[in-house]
C-alpha cells in the first residue's frame, strides 16, 4: 500500500483502521494525544465515530459499549489516564468485551514527566486490575511493529474476547520513521453465533470463548461485572464461579504458543542474551551489531508479547548470561529471573532518557 515518513502515534491510528475499528472514545493526553487527533480525522472518513469524553473513566466506558454493540473499539492513553480506566478494563475482562486500550507511556509516578519517556507501566498493564485475570499485553520497538502489533492487538481481541493493551513509549509513539504499508494484512472478524436467540448461552461453559452476539441483533443477554452463570446473570453458585474464573484465565494460558512473539537476533550462538523492549531495544540492537563486529557472542531477545510472558522461549536459550535493558527499576529484570532461574545484569534508566 506504499511507502510513507510516518509518526508512531499516526502508525498506530491508520493500523486501527485497518484492523476494522470503527470508534474511538478518549481525553486527550500527553504522549498518546496525536492517536486521537487522527483518528478524529479518519474515523468519520469510513463510517466510524470518533468521541471526545469528559475523562479516561467515561472514554473506557463508551469503548466497552461501542464494542457490546458490534463495533471494534479502542482507546488511547498514557499513564494517569490508564489508572483511571483500571476498574473499567477490569469489568472488559470478566464481561468478556473485545477492545485494545493504548498506553503510550510516560514517566511517573503520578502526573510524573508528561513529555519523557519511560517503560515504568509493565506491571500495571498486568495486574492493574483487582482479582485473579489474564491479559494480553503487546510492545512495539519501531513504526513497522507499532502497525502490525495494532493490527494484532485487534486480532487477538475479537479471537479470545477480552481487552488488549498495546503498551508503547513516548519515544515509538513520538519517532518519525519509514514505513512500507503491507499489502496484505490478516484481520479477524468476530465470531458471532449460529444458534437461535432463545438458546444463546453468551458465557457457554463448554467453550474457550463463547461467540460474542451484537447487542440489537435479535440476541439479549445479561452482562455485569459479577461472577455470572452461563447465561450472563449474577450468581454465588462455587461450582459455577470455579468455572468461569477457571475458563476467563485459561483461555489465554491455552493458547499462548499462538499468542506469544518476540524478535530474536545472534541466539543460535549467543553466550550472553541481552533482553529489552519498546525504544530500549532500539538502541540494543545497535549495541549488539557493534559488539558482533568485535567478535563477541551476544544476542538480542525482544519481547513483542510481553504477557503472556516468553518465559518457555527464554528457557530454551543455550546460556546463563542474561542482561535486561529497561527504563524502570527492574520489572521486566525479575520476570527473566523466575523465568531462567537466574540473576540477570539490569542495565537502566529512570530519569527521562533513553538508554544508549
Amino acid at each position: 500500500m506504499g511507502r510513507r515518513l510516518i509518526q508512531g502515534n499516526e502508525a498506530c491510528a491508520l493500523a486501527a483502521i485497518r484492523a476494522g475499528c470503527r470508534f474511538f472514545a478518549g481525553y486527550p493526553i500527553t504522549p498518546s494525544s496525536e492517536i486521537a487527533e487522527v483518528l478524529a480525522v479518519e474515523l468519520p472518513r469510513v463510517g466510524g465515530a470518533f468521541i471526545q469524553m469528559e475523562d479516561e473513566i467515561g472514554s473506557i466506558g463508551a469503548v466497552l459499549g461501542a464494542s457490546l454493540a458490534g463495533m471494534k473499539a479502542m482507546t488511547a492513553t498514557s499513564g494517569p489516564g490508564f489508572s483511571l480506566m483500571q476498574e473499567n478494563i477490569g469489568f472488559g475482562i470478566m464481561a468478556e468485551i473485545p477492545c485494545v486500550i493504548v498506553n503510550v507511556q510516560r514517566g511517573g509516578p503520578s502526573t510524573g514527566l508528561p513529555t519523557r519517556p519511560s517503560q515504568s507501566d509493565v506491571m500495571q498493564s498486568r495486574w492493574g486490575r483487582h482479582g485473579d485475570q489474564n491479559i494480553i499485553v503487546l510492545v512495539p520497538s519501531d513504526i513497522l511493529e507499532t502497525y502490525l502489533l495494532t493490527i494484532r492487538a485487534f486480532n487477538l481481541a475479537e479471537e479470545f474476547r477480552t481487552p488488549v493493551i498495546l503498551l508503547l513509549d513516548e519515544v515509538v509513539g513520538h519517532l518519525n520513521e519509514k514505513l512500507e504499508i503491507p499489502d496484505r494484512i490478516e484481520v479477524v472478524t468476530r465470531r458471532m453465533p449460529e444458534k437461535n436467540p432463545d438458546c444463546y448461552l453468551p458465557y457457554d461453559p463448554e467453550l474457550d470463548v463463547p461467540p460474542l452476539a451484537s447487542f440489537g441483533s435479535g440476541y439479549r443477554y445479561h452482562i455485569t461485572g459479577l461472577v455470572h452463570d452461563p447465561s450472563g446473570f449474577p450468581t454465588n453458585d462455587p461450582e459455577t464461579t470455579r468455572s468461569l474464573l477457571l475458563r476467563l484465565n485459561h483461555k489465554i494460558e491455552k493458547f499462548r504458543d499462538k499468542i506469544v512473539d518476540y524478535r530474536g537476533l545472534f541466539l543460535d550462538d549467543a553466550r550472553v542474551v541481552v533482553i529489552s523492549y519498546g525504544c530500549s531495544a532500539r538502541s540494543v540492537r545497535s549495541a549488539v551489531k557493534e559488539l558482533r563486529k568485535e567478535g563477541k557472542k551476544v544476542g538480542l531477545f525482544a519481547p513483542l508479547t510481553l504477557f503472556p510472558f516468553p518465559d518457555q522461549e527464554l528457557r530454551g536459550i543455550n546460556t546463563k548470561r542474561f542482561v535486561v535493558v529497561e527504563m524502570n527499576l527492574g520489572q521486566v529484570r525479575d520476570l527473566v529471573r523466575c523465568a531462567t532461574e537466574t540473576e540477570p545484569i539490569l542495565v537502566n534508566r529512570v530519569d527521562g532518557e533513553m538508554v544508549d
